[in-house]
């Protein structure tokens, strides 16, 4: 180098230490900054081409626009390039003139250093200022964005993601997140201030990655497989010499995630590579550091570099380690997404085998759970390589610092691990239990919520309350235990990086006397065995993490091999002509393992053909329909069905959405049609009584309409969607017997609005029969009959039995005359009417809950409700006036029902923190605090203490009294780390305390709370209170506080100790405080509205996915799917969009916090190079040493802090359910009746008015009425007219607002809940059945003998069924009885009410899901059974009532008319008109 620097008056050396090092004022040769300085950034330039190039070629972006920034940037090229030209002509210029410039000149035309000397040459000296000037500007420039290129797509978006477009420098630090956090901090944030996604990171792509990813797993598998397929026709010998056979390869789903999210993890894992040297750097530099103190000669500006260096160092590690952060959490989102993509679409095709296998719990729990854990584990896994890089480094620089005697403290470390790894084995054996555990819980919860008002009105909360206790009491037992055995390792954890500096030490001062240890040795060693100690602190948790993902893999990987629906099963493509279905011998099962349901079906039903299928209760009628579907697995035989289908469940599938949503289920509007659909399946005057006509919400499963007012929608839904073939599975029941009428001229029958379609429909409805073209009779999963109506009757079989034993009375060739015409289409419209609102809970429970809309509601109500008061009363014939139009469609916009779970607003109010403390124990959490402020002053004891003794070394070269100062070292470590233990000890007892508090009391109340909460409050919200909220309360809470007083306590006494060694460090703590709180008020009103609004968009996702679960086969049926799939997406989208903000505000809350932290690094080191005459190396070494652990501290502090208000909102969330108001109480001592209260039954309304919820109007009003004691009084009246609200004031479901009732003589509000409904019994209308044995659903309390539980069975015909299963009794039901058919859940219903035998029975409506036979048989049970007892019937079926003592005729909730049925009859009133509607008069 000297050579090209050459002689000459420019001539130099390249590197003369004198000038450069030992000097106070320092200054390079000219030669080497002419050579090294200038040409290092050429070099970079030439060899980043090549990948820069390639780069372009690949992404091709358009030509490039000439904003005037790029205009700038090529005017300041040009610059630089002719001062470089000069520089090199100047240096010509000289040589021509004899000047022979040093070669290097010609080299280097671009920098000329500026040297303190005088200037010898003014042109070198002016193009090197210009030259420097233009380069500041171009790096300026170079930091602002570029326009997009020419012909690139359009940005149409209104809220892009600002990453894109920000600028290079905007990008390092994270600034283009500042705008976000200023307005959070400034107004909440709602969802419209969020950023769209990148196109990257939406659902769609990283779905369809995983997706292809995952099928390529399959068909490996397959392949596989197939290829292991020869081996099998090895005899059974063969078998046993070879040993066992490899196991089936199975599809890994690890190998999918890995095929798809790889690139991301390498990139990450170069940032982390990067990060992890650079922290060996900074002990390196206090290792000088101490050196310089220690040595007074050296010049001072060495301390200053030193410190400089650090400051650098440190900023540099921030970046890159914050930049691996936002990678690593950005591809955790991705593996969060992809997961619950797939398992959502997996939802969608999974047999119904599987599905009875695992609860709709258990299927949400994979994609709420299970998929958050791999988005949990995302940050962990690279430090399966990174923490032993940290490890092996660490020990190396300690080797060369102490020597051998490192092993000994490695040896420690190593003996640790063992230790730690049997307790990660044990915690994941309590995890695998704990998760069972929850999943039970949950699953219970979602049936109680699903089934409250069956529960209510049987009074069998305690039985269900004391299950849901039982498990949780074993969840917190395995709890405790696990948080016991986390504090022994926390203990572990905390003392192992002490006890290893403490026995490496002794080591070193004990092997060798002439081992001398200085504050170099020890400083440097303490500070390499805090980065030492990261990577173990982080192994236990990574190992757990590893542990829940390994689990959380098993149990996706498990649901994603399920079997799936055989999309071939039914043949959609071809089909004889002339035919639109065909079966050819088919065999059917629900499942593999079970016997076949369906058996040798030979069935064709011609294009347009309306067929009929009747049968008694559970002989395969549904599955029938469900085979045709695709939805049963087929054994033997083929099915054909040519042509678009749409299908009408048994129970109607509502979604939550509009009404309007769900009749157009996908399809678009078109006006005319849908009106027409509307009218053919009478909705129109529904529409006119819901508040917001079409667009009112509906419920969750269709909860504010009635059971009638569900099949109508569901049928509409299929009339609208217009297809070839209907399925429609006993539309008719659920309706009264005019609509039904209606239903079938208007909408099924040979003159209605899908006449020549193909109907294949399910009936109990004899009266339509004779209109079918031809009917299919089943029995016992196999067809007896088939044939047209007439050819049946001649035959004389089975059917032609069956309807003479149900229609004596009818002229059997007359039947479909039996419906007397209606006259007049004024009376068509009032009849309709009559089936519009809910039955269960009238109308009413629209309301919406907000008090604005109140008034506007009333007034609408008065206009349709049941009482017609005032200026609205609805004239008879129920036409509009005009004013009355105007309230409803105002009205219209509010028909809303549940309320939007509002994402609370600002900072978590202190209340929450004292309840959760409280929830602890007051002492427990005082005795934490105190614990770690004794660990704190030990910790900084230790440390004083250390540095106390390497000045020794500074007063003679020789340590003498090390065995005090060992002893005094080690007791303060040991006592450290015994007062953590302790504390941890305290706070898991304290937690798990807490977890059962909150639990207990948000049960309790949830199980008392009035069904009207139930009814405004979607069930996925509670559970998501039950599930989500709890595991927080358990799980993440104690562990999070336990964290944050840690770093607090950590970064408090850091500052303790610096500003005790360096006084003058008391002047920069004010500025940085102000800096650090500033970046936490912004970050941390922000970050909270994100991550409410995060958890607010998260609860759509589940009950969307609950939602399409439940009713995977309609949306199957109808081939919506792929649409399905999209709303899902969309739903996670919505949640994405809160999620990748909070990761940005995450990482630009620690670029400011590690800014503040490397400033408090810089500081301690500058103070300590400006005291340095009046300090000693020890305290240099101690300062500094904790200084560099400060932003770890302060980093963590914050974080911590916002975990713990996001997690809190927690213990908000369940405190606020559990303060819900609750209804009476269960018993009241004091007042309870006497034994064997009711003797006789009778039951007396005096004055009697209701209303639903305060502010609506009266329901029922001044009703009176006296019932006898052992009469039989059948309930009728339009629908609205408070039939069902008088069975639910009887049972206190609704409350009075004025008035009485009487049980002979005792005012039923005087006793308790309990004490009242126990004495009452109700066969309700919907049947709800819980999964456990059929023994529990009759019997929760087990108080009845087994006797009379077969004798109930045997009275409600359900004994044949029972004692044919091998279980008996112990017969398992899945969620909601789905293993039963409906009827046969209705008898179950019998069943109960037969074993009560209480004196009233209440009916409600609880014969229209049954064939007519089983109906019968129920009437008889009743006749029988019942005689003596009061019966009250809520009658569809006039029939069934003709024979009652009474009939009492309600009308907008007062009495009509009361009297027996032959004088209602002959006076000619209200029920004369609909009993001659019914044909009966």
């Amino acid at each position: 180098m000297d050579a090209l620097c050459g002689s000459g008056e420019l001539g130099s050396k390249f590197w003369d230490s004198n000038l450069s090092v030992h000097t106070e004022n320092p200054d390079l040769t000219p030669c080497f900054q002419n050579s090294l300085l200038a040409w290092v950034p050429c070099i970079y330039l030439w060899v980043a081409l090549p990948c820069y190039l390639l780069y372009l070629r690949h992404h091709c972006r358009g030509y490039i626009i000439l904003s005037h920034l790029s205009k700038l940037k090529m005017v300041l090229g040009v610059l630089l390039w002719c001062v470089s030209w000069a520089d090199l002509f100047y240096s010509f210029h000289g040589l021509v003139h004899g000047r022979a410039p040093a070669p290097v000149f010609f080299v280097t035309p671009l920098v000329v250093g500026v040297t303190m000397g005088e200037i010898s040459d003014p042109f070198r000296f002016t193009t090197f200022y210009i030259h420097f000037a233009l380069v500041l500007s171009a790096l300026i420039l170079a930091c602002f964005r570029e326009k997009p290129p020419f012909f690139s797509a359009k940005n149409v978006d209104p809220n892009p993601y600002p990453e894109t477009s920000a600028g290079f420098l905007s990008r390092l630090f994270f600034w283009w997140f500042t705008k976000m956090a200023i307005y959070g901090y400034r107004h909440p944030l709602e969802e419209k201030d969020l950023w769209s996604l990148k196109e990257e990171d939406r659902s769609q792509m990283v779905v369809q990655q995983l997706l292809e990813a995952w099928r390529k797993q399959e068909k490996q598998t397959a392949r596989h497989k197939a290829s292991a397929a020869p081996g099998k026709n090895a005899s059974g010998e063969d078998e046993v010499l070879l040993g066992a056979r490899p196991r089936p390869r199975k599809p890994s789903f690890l190998k999918a995630l890995l095929a798809t999210f790889g690139s991301s993890f390498l990139i990450s894992a170069c940032f982390k590579l990067i990060q992890d040297l650079l922290s060996f750097i900074n002990p390196q530099l206090l290792s000088i550091l101490i050196r310089f103190i220690s040595n007074p000669m050296a010049p001072s500006w060495w301390g200053f570099l030193v410190a400089g260096l650090m400051f650098l160092c440190s900023m540099m590690q921030s970046l890159i380690l914050q930049h691996y952060y936002h990678y690593i959490f950005v591809t955790g989102v991705k593996f969060r997404t992809g997961i619950m993509g797939v398992i959502y679409r997996k939802a969608l095709v999974i047999t119904n085998s599987v599905k009875r296998a695992s609860t709709v719990g258990e299927i949400v729990n994979l994609m709420s759970v299970d998929a958050q854990r791999f988005m949990d584990l995302a940050p962990f896994l690279n430090l399966l390589w990174s923490a032993p890089l940290q490890i092996i480094l660490a020990i190396y620089f300690l080797w060369q610092n102490l020597g051998p005697s490192v092993l000994a403290g490695v040896a420690f470390m190593v003996l640790l691990i063992p230790l730690n790894g049997a307790v990660a084995v044990k915690m994941r054996a309590f995890q695998v239990k704990q998760m069972k555990l929850k999943d039970s819980r949950i699953k219970l919860m979602s049936e109680i919520l699903n089934g409250i008002k069956v529960l209510k009105l049987y009074a069998w909360e305690p039985s269900f309350l004391k299950q849901v206790e039982g498990i949780r009491q074993g969840e917190l037992q395995l709890l405790r235990t696990a948080a016991y055995l986390h504090t022994t390792t926390t203990f572990t954890w905390m003392c192992s990086p002490f006890l290893v500096t403490l026995i490496t030490l002794w080591v070193y001062v004990y092997v060798d006397p002439n081992n001398v240890l200085d504050a170099e040795k020890a400083f440097v060693s303490v500070s390499l065995f805090n980065i030492l100690r990261l990577p173990l602190n982080m192994l236990p948790q990574l190992i757990s993490n590893l542990t829940q993902a390994s689990v959380s893999l098993k149990r996706i990987q498990q649901f994603l091999s399920q079997e799936e629906l055989d999309p071939q099963s039914v043949e959609r493509k071809t089909i004889s002509p002339g035919y639109a279905i065909t079966i050819h011998s088919g065999t059917f099962t629900w499942a593999q393992d079970l016997p076949p349901t369906l058996h040798s079906l030979d069935i064709q039903v011609p294009k347009g053909a309306l067929v009929a299928v009747v049968g008694p209760v559970g002989c395969g009628k549904s599955s029938l329909v469900s085979a045709l579907l695709g939805e049963m697995e087929k054994l033997e035989g083929k099915v054909h069905m040519k042509g678009s289908v749409a299908y009408v469940p048994q129970q109607a599938w509502i979604q939550n959405c509009t009404l309007q949503e769900n009749v157009l289920f996908g399809k678009a509007l078109n006006p005319k049609r849908y009106q027409q659909t509307l009218e053919a399946c009478a909705l129109l005057a529904d529409l006119e009584m819901l508040p917001g006509g079409d667009q009112t919400e509906i419920g969750e499963k269709g909860i504010n309409l009635s059971g009638g007012q569900r099949q109508r929608v569901s049928l509409a839904r299929a009339v609208y969607s217009d297809a070839d073939i209907f399925l429609l599975d006993d539309p008719l029941s659920a309706v009264d017997s005019h609509v039904a009428k209606h239903i079938f001229d208007h909408v099924i029958g040979p003159e209605g609005v899908l006449a020549g379609k193909t109907r294949v429909l399910v009936t109990h409805g004899i009266s339509f029969l004779p209109q079918t073209d031809f009917i299919i009779v089943l029995a016992d999963g196999q067809v007896s009959e088939m044939g047209p109506y007439p050819a049946l009757l001649q035959r004389n079989g089975s059917f032609a039995n069956f309807l003479c034993n149900y229609a004596p009375d009818e002229d059997q060739g007359h039947l479909e005359d039996s419906w007397t015409a209606l006259e007049g289409a004024e009376d068509k419209e009032a009849l309709l009417i009559e089936d519009t609102l809910s039955n269960h809970t009238d109308l009413t429970d629209n309301d919406p809950v907000t008090y604005v809309v109140q008034k506007q509601f009333m007034r609408q109500l008065s206009a349709l409700s049941s009482d017609g008061e005032g200026q609205g009363r609805p004239v008879p014939r129920r036409h509009l006036g005009p004013s009355e139009k105007v309230q409803v469609t105002e009205a219209k916009a509010d028909g809303a029902l549940t309320q939007e779970e509002k994402a609370a607003i600002g900072t978590v109010e202190l209340s929450v923190f004292w309840d959760y403390a409280k929830a602890v124990g007051l002492c427990t959490t005082l005795a934490i605090c105190l614990l770690y402020v004794g660990q704190s002053a030990a910790a900084i004891g230790a440390n004083v203490w250390l540095s106390a003794w390497t000045n020794d070394a500074m007063a003679d070269s020789r340590q003498n009294n090390t065995s005090l100062r060992l002893g005094v070292y080690a007791a303060l470590g040991i006592l450290q780390g015994f007062l953590v233990m302790l504390a941890a000890m305290a706070m898991a007892a304290g937690g798990i305390q807490a977890a059962r508090v909150l639990h207990q009391a948000l049960l309790h109340n949830k199980i008392r709370s009035p069904q009207s909460f139930f009814d405004t409050t979607p069930s996925g919200r509670i559970l998501n209170c039950f599930s989500k909220d709890i595991y927080v309360v358990d799980e993440v809470l104690a562990p999070v506080i336990l964290m944050l007083l840690n770093s607090f306590f950590n970064a408090i006494s850091t500052l303790v100790v610096i500003m005790a060694s360096t006084p003058l460090f008391t002047v920069v703590i004010l500025p940085l405080a102000v800096l650090y709180t500033l970046v936490q008020r912004f970050y941390a009103a922000t970050s909270r509205q994100l991550k409410r609004l995060e958890s607010v968009s998260r609860s759509p996702i589940y009950s969307h996915f609950s939602e399409t679960v439940t009713g995977a086969s309609v949306i199957r049926a109808y081939n919506r799917s792929r649409d399905f799939e999209i709303i899902s997406d969309t739903k996670v989208d919505a949640n994405q969009r809160s999620c990748y903000p909070y990761i940005i505000s995450n990482r630009w809350l620690s670029i400011g916090v590690e800014f503040v932290g490397n400033c408090v690094v810089l500081f301690a080191a500058l103070f300590a190079v400006i005291g340095r005459s009046s300090l000693n190396p020890g305290l240099v070494g101690l300062s500094v040493s904790y200084s560099l652990q400060v932003t770890f501290a302060l980093n963590w502090m914050i974080r911590m802090m916002s975990d713990l208000e996001s997690n809190i909102v927690a213990v908000e969330r369940v405190k606020e359910y559990s303060k819900t108001e609750t209804e009476a109480p269960w018993v009241v001592e004091g007042s309870r009746p006497p034994e064997g209260w009711p003797p006789r039954g009778e039951v007396e309304f005096r004055n009697y008015s209701v209303r639903y919820r305060p502010g609506l109007d009266l329901v029922l009003r001044d009703l009176s009425l006296h019932v006898h004691g052992g009469e039989k009084v059948g309930i009728v009246g339009r629908t609205g007219a408070g039939k069902s609200s008088m069975t639910l004031c009887l049972f206190r479901i609704l409350e009075a607002a004025k008035g009485e009732i009487r049980i002979d003589g005792l005012n039923v509000a005087d006793i308790g809940l309990h004490d009242l409904r126990s004495q009452l019994t109700i066969i309700p209308q919907d049947p709800i059945l819980f999964s456990g044995t059929l023994r529990m659903n009759l019997d929760p309390f087990g108080s009845y003998s087994e006797e009379d539980i077969w004798w109930a069975l045997e009275l409600s015909h359900l004994h044949t069924f029972v004692s044919s299963q091998p279980a008996g009794l112990d017969f398992q039901c899945s969620e909601g009885g789905e293993n039963l058919s409906v009827g046969q859940r209705q008898l179950v219903c019998l069943a109960r009410a037969l074993l009560r035998k209480s004196r009233i029975l209440v009916l409600d409506e609880a014969t229209a899901a049954i064939d007519l036979e089983t109906d019968n048989l129920i009437q008889a049970t009743i006749r029988t059974q019942f005689d003596t007892c009061t019966v009250l019937t809520i009658a569809h079926r006039l029939n069934t009532i003709m024979d009652y003592t009474r009939v009492l005729v309600l009308d907008k909730g007062v009495v009509a008319e009361f009297d027996s049925p032959a004088n209602l009859i002959a006076a000619r009133g209200i029920f004369y008109g609909m009993a001659r509607d019914a044909g009966l008069a």
